[in-house]
């Protein structure tokens, strides 16, 4: 039926409407069949680490399988740079279409207190899924005195223990930072520009003892150069059951967990989110993913949206109280 311009405007209206309705559902369907077969060509994953890392190596694993469920090639691209900065503008330059994905890591959180950054992590960029956590463990000479946290803890009554760890607030030097605060120890910490580095320091005896993941030090451990005497997660951890945590150990409450998690720049189609999430935690369901990546010292573990915002936000808040604390200026990129 025709308005006519005789009609009351509320009537003319109400005939008008599935007119629109009509408009609208036309225009919506092929959105959304754009949606139903994204994606339609390579997706790239940007990566604020260099070649070989732990987030490096634990994101090909798991792009892999995800290139085959998605049914398009993943392209990891790296991009180091302080604060992830280089790799989170190359995101941001790039459509935002869910052809182009950041890696975050509980260091980002870090960078947004650390780093005067061109942009905002959080209201930039939108959550997808987290991939896998870890944690950090305390590692002294093999051969040395201190072969526990509490006999750590007892000659830091006696004398400044010496804290090895890498660079100036990445997050192998924070938890030192926070480990000092918490457990109330004399303590000063050395920031070395390498792992490797830290190492041989740590060998030598120039430090008492060093924060790294597992994963970089797996090789001194094995070769029975170094040995783990607290693991800084909530809860011992598969790859080193007997080890125990610092909590657990005499500094109740202390907690440090690494994570890396995918990211999209804010404003891309929701819907392609949303068949991000799915795809990435079913690879992070598979059995041979979740063996391989524990093989690395890692935790798979996917997450909803809002999971992983909520975790952001939670390392944000935490950081920026450790780094109040620690007295730590911001940095320049």
């Amino acid at each position: 039926m025709k308005p006519s311009a005789t009609q009351p405007r509320s009537i003319r209206a109400g005939l008008a409407m599935p007119a629109c309705a009509a408009v609208l559902a036309f225009v919506a369907a092929p959105l959304q069949a754009q949606d139903d077969k994204y994606p339609e060509q390579p997706i790239r994953v940007v990566v604020p680490f260099g070649v070989g890392g732990l987030a490096d190596i634990s994101l090909r694993l798991v792009t892999q399988r995800l290139a085959e469920r998605l049914g398009q090639q993943v392209v990891v691209e790296n991009k180091p740079g302080a604060g992830g900065v280089v790799a989170a503008n190359a995101v941001l330059a790039a459509p935002r279409d869910g052809y182009t994905l950041a890696v975050f890591a509980n260091g980002t959180a870090i960078s947004k207190t650390l780093f005067k950054l061109p942009y905002d992590p959080e209201a930039d960029f939108a959550p997808i899924s987290t991939v896998a956590y870890f944690d950090l463990v305390l590692l002294t000479r093999a051969k040395g005195p201190l072969q526990s946290l509490p006999a750590l803890l007892a000659e830091g009554k006696r004398r400044q223990l010496v804290l090895g760890t890498i660079n100036p607030g990445s997050t192998q030097n924070l938890s030192a930072e926070l480990f000092k605060s918490m457990a109330g120890t004399n303590a000063m910490i050395v920031p070395f520009k390498s792992t490797p580095e830290v190492l041989t320091a740590l060998l030598r005896g120039d430090v008492d003892v060093m924060f790294e993941s597992y994963a970089a030090l797996k090789g001194a451990i094995t070769a029975g150069q170094a040995t783990p005497i607290a693991a800084t997660g909530k809860s011992r951890s598969s790859w080193l059951p007997d080890v125990p945590t610092v909590a657990e150990s005499g500094v109740p409450d202390y907690e440090v967990t690494g994570w890396n998690a995918l990211f999209a720049p804010a404003g891309t189609p929701p819907a392609r989110i949303a068949r991000l999430n799915a795809a990435v935690n079913e690879v992070l369901r598979e059995p041979a993913i979740r063996r391989r990546l524990q093989e690395l010292g890692t935790q798979a573990q996917g997450s909803t949206t809002g999971e992983l915002a909520a975790v952001f936000k939670r390392d944000i808040d935490k950081w920026a109280d450790v780094i109040r604390k620690a007295g730590i200026p911001m940095q320049q990129n």
